[in-house]
C-alpha cells in the first residue's frame, strides 16, 4: 500500500482572545482635562525669568501633557 498523506499537514495557529475596550476605559482621564480639571505635576520649580524679573514654575498635566507656567 502507498502512504497516503493528509490533505492539510499544517497546524492551526494559536487563537488569542481580544477584548474590546469599554467606553469608560477608552476615554479614561480625557474628559477631565477637556473640562479644565488637569492633574498638574511640577517640572521646573522656581526658575528665574530675566525678562519678567520673577521666579517661574513650570507645570505639566500628567494625563494630557499640557504645559502651564506661573510667575511668582
Amino acid at each position: 500500500m502507498q502512504n497516503i498523506r493528509p490533505v492539510c499537514d499544517r497546524q492551526m495557529a494559536d487563537i488569542l482572545p481580544f477584548k474590546k475596550k469599554t467606553p469608560a476605559e477608552k476615554h479614561r482621564g480625557k474628559s477631565l482635562c477637556r473640562s479644565g480639571f488637569h492633574k498638574w505635576k511640577i517640572i521646573n520649580e522656581r526658575k528665574f525669568d530675566v525678562k519678567q524679573g520673577k521666579l517661574v514654575t513650570v507645570f505639566q498635566c500628567i494625563r494630557c501633557g499640557k504645559l502651564k507656567t506661573t510667575a511668582m
